[in-house]
């Protein structure tokens, strides 16, 4: 069980780290989503700097403030709700499963965190 709660908080920090430096340079694909879901360009700052938190919190987490990583977890899950609750309000289904696969890994992070902070 520790081998997968490693792993999958490891993905779950090079993803959101990832699109965290692709908020921040405002890749074309990163806009045009924004801008398709009606998210304006300005928040991408403030995006990216939340899911660097998450990030940042899954690595305290793994390196031992296990309440540090479950509440990464949590906020990155939060997070991540939102993004696709923004796509069903915008009702821009056809790129969904983006925010839904960053929601899967934030969703077992969580669940292997709490199981290794019970």
């Amino acid at each position: 069980m520790f081998t997968a709660y490693v792993v999958i908080t490891v993905v779950t920090v090079l993803a959101n780290a990832g699109i965290a430096v692709a908020d921040l340079s405002r890749a074309d694909f990163v806009v045009a989503n924004s801008t398709e879901v009606g998210l304006s360009r300005t928040w991408l700052p403030r995006l990216a700097a939340l899911k660097l938190a998450g990030a940042a919190g899954l690595l305290l987490g793994l390196a031992g403030a296990t309440a540090i990583g479950v509440a990464a977890a949590t906020g990155l899950v939060l997070f991540f709700v939102g993004a696709v609750a923004a796509h069903v309000r915008a009702r821009v289904y056809h790129n969904i499963v983006f925010p839904g696969a960053y929601l899967g890994l934030a969703a077992a992070s969580l669940v292997l965190a709490a199981a290794r902070w019970a």
